[in-house]
């Protein structure tokens, strides 16, 4: 027996490790590259977002639309190269809120905890409002006499059970649900914005991009891109999986980056289609109720349109299933934490999925859209309110992970110039557009600054109180290697993950 045999057969024992990982229960090294994109794909959804968020753009910058999702592609590149600084040293459910409690501390990992809860939680209201809203604009087309109301309230709460059904069930169900769905949704659309450049004819880029426009408002540009930067947001929730992934160390930070040049070529696909189209029609872009469809039904696509609306509701589903995914692991680490309840963390014994929290979770997210719906306010009006605030909380938790992550790369000697200044660069930009976003709402009505204003001092007195329970106690518990997992491994009397 040669030594390398021997060490392995009688090894020397190796101390300091629990007996289970702080996040036991999951289902560990399940998935691969390809659903861990799937999430975060689908927490993103392109496909709807393609279809919508150029039209919000062009609302304010008309002249700048093209150029306004360019520089947000190129802020969430920013923001997503930071997070990978610590999706590539260690796994943990709770990401971003994980990450800059690592960095930051308790005040501000739970401050993050509470902004991108509120992100996932209010993206997944607005995903099942978009998605009862083009099923419903489909069945009407159908039978034109139905309550859309009540059909609106049926498809939020018929989407809502389906996704606790794919959720509670596993999360390679999930992930191929979402990759499915988002997949066909994304392919449908990039044809028909093919198919519609071909039909407009030959396209000067430039004058498209709005380059060398003389009268081109900056205000109007910053608005726009604060607006664009709502398309990509849920970039960041691969890192959520951290734990059930094979070689999260490496396969995270591909997704994260992954999502967001992806989404950022079909952006700039649709911005570019659209604003070419409406030119060549002499319209306004602005005003138009649902851009594609219009451009369709101008270029003899008609039937094009239908598909694209099934496309876009099937993109707000799997929107639904991205986001509540991730926000029922962020629940999950809240309580492994000990911020939250013990029983909110309690995994799925055969399955290996955060059953609890979507038991804690879903209720409340399909409640909110249908109590919108029977109090009769617009669903549209209801979709601006709920991804507004939405892109509010995301880009709170995207700023305290910015300024969180060159102070844990100091702390543990690893801090470079480079992630330092896009780090730093990235923090101020959101910052500049947050207040930016808050001013443009309070401008036409403030509904968002009205619901994002009362969130905060519940969320503030929340912490409050969260933080005097917890104690002095470190939060951000994160996946580490068991003593079965290690040649020679002895458990060690410190459980993983105590300070």
């Amino acid at each position: 027996m040669n030594a390398l045999a021997r060490a392995i057969e009688r090894p020397d024992p190796v101390a300091g490790f629990g007996d289970r990982s702080p996040l036991h229960g999951l289902e560990r090294r399940r998935i691969g590259i390809i659903d861990l994109a799937a999430q975060s794909i689908a927490a993103v959804a392109p496909a709807a977002a393609a279809t919508t968020v150029v039209l919000l753009v062009a609302g304010v910058a008309p002249h700048a639309t093209v150029a306004s999702i360019v520089a947000a592609a190129i802020l969430s590149l920013g923001v997503a190269r930071t997070v990978s600084q610590f999706a590539r040293r260690f796994a943990a459910t709770g990401a971003v809120y994980t990450y800059t409690a690592r960095g930051l501390g308790t005040r501000a990992g739970l401050a993050a905890g509470v902004a991108i809860l509120t992100g996932y939680g209010a993206v997944a209201m607005f995903a099942l409002l978009g998605g009862a809203y083009y099923a419903t604009y489909l069945t009407a087309g159908l039978w034109p006499s139905i309550d859309r109301a009540l059909v609106t309230a049926l498809f939020v709460v018929g989407q809502g059970v389906l996704v606790a059904f794919v959720l509670v069930r596993g999360i390679r169900i999930s992930a191929r649900a979402a990759l499915v769905v988002e997949t066909l949704s994304v392919a449908l659309i990039v044809v028909l914005l093919i198919v519609l450049l071909v039909k407009i004819g030959p396209i000067d880029l430039a004058a498209v991009a709005g380059v060398g426009v003389a009268h081109l408002d900056p205000t109007a540009f910053a608005a726009g891109a604060v607006i664009a930067l709502t398309a990509f947001v849920g970039f960041e929730s691969a890192a959520t999986l951290g734990v059930e992934s094979v070689s999260p160390l490496r396969n995270v930070p591909r997704a994260i980056t992954g999502t967001v040049v992806l989404s950022g070529l079909l952006y700039a696909l649709a911005a570019v289609t659209q604003v070419a189209g409406f030119d060549a029609l002499g319209s306004d872009l602005s005003t138009s109720a649902s851009p594609v469809n219009e451009l369709a039904e101008a270029y003899g696509l008609g039937g094009w349109g239908v598909v694209a609306d099934l496309g876009i509701a099937a993109s707000f589903l799997a929107c639904t299933i991205g986001t509540t995914t991730a926000l029922v692991r962020v629940l999950f680490a809240l309580s492994r934490d000990g911020v939250l309840p013990t029983a909110v963390g309690r995994a799925h014994r055969r399955f290996g999925t955060p059953a609890a929290a979507v038991g804690w979770a879903l209720p409340i997210i399909m409640a909110v859209p249908v109590l919108v719906i029977v109090a009769g306010i617009d669903t549209r009006d209801a979709m601006h309110v709920t991804i507004g605030v939405g892109a509010a909380g995301y880009i709170v938790a995207y700023i305290l992970v910015c300024v969180a992550a060159p102070v844990f790369l100091r702390r543990i000697g690893e801090s470079t110039i480079g992630v330092t200044v896009v780090a730093g660069v990235s923090a101020l930009a959101l910052a500049a557009a947050l207040v930016l976003f808050f001013v443009d709402d309070a401008v036409e009505g403030g509904a968002v600054v009205a619901v994002v204003g009362v969130l905060a001092v519940v969320s503030t007195a929340v912490i409050a109180v969260l933080r005097r329970r917890h104690g002095p106690r470190a939060l951000g518990v994160y996946d580490e290697p068991v003593a079965a997992q290690v040649l020679g491994g002895v458990v060690s009397t410190r459980h993983p993950g105590d300070a």
